[in-house]
């Protein structure tokens, strides 16, 4: 199931944008207002929960200097990963957008799709709040 944010353009350098969201810490701006739980839990992982849904441990999996962050799920039962690519526009100027990829069966898929798809566009929403 492939997913995509749509994009959002913020009035910050591209390195400062990068910078910020390698930092595991920063997510917690990014979370929608229904936000159960959030707890960092290392310099490169952290827990989250929103109401209704089971908790998500992420990690970093992946950094390319100033263009894009990888996150990825801790755990092997609900596999997927949550891509940032960051675009500069301008000095002062930078897009962003957010790719979700996971692997689920068909009865998952159709359950989790409209959630998930709210969740990733709430979070690229809030790309401002960094």
């Amino acid at each position: 199931m492939n997913l995509e944010s749509q994009k959002v353009t913020v009035q910050k350098s591209q390195e400062y944008i990068f910078n910020e969201l390698s930092q595991v810490k920063n997510f917690e701006k990014l979370m929608p207002e229904n936000i159960a739980k959030f707890e960092v839990l290392d310099e490169n992982a952290f827990i989250f929960g929103l109401k209704g849904m089971p908790e998500i441990k992420l990690k970093m999996k992946e950094k390319n200097p100033n263009s894009q962050i990888i996150l990825g799920a801790a755990s092997d039962k609900l596999p997927f990963t949550l891509t940032a690519n960051i675009s500069e526009i301008a000095k002062e100027s930078t897009e962003i957008q957010l790719l979700f990829d996971g692997e689920f069966n068909a009865m998952m898929a159709m359950m989790i799709k409209g959630p998930i798809s709210k969740f990733i566009e709430t979070l690229s929403e809030n790309m401002v709040k960094l």
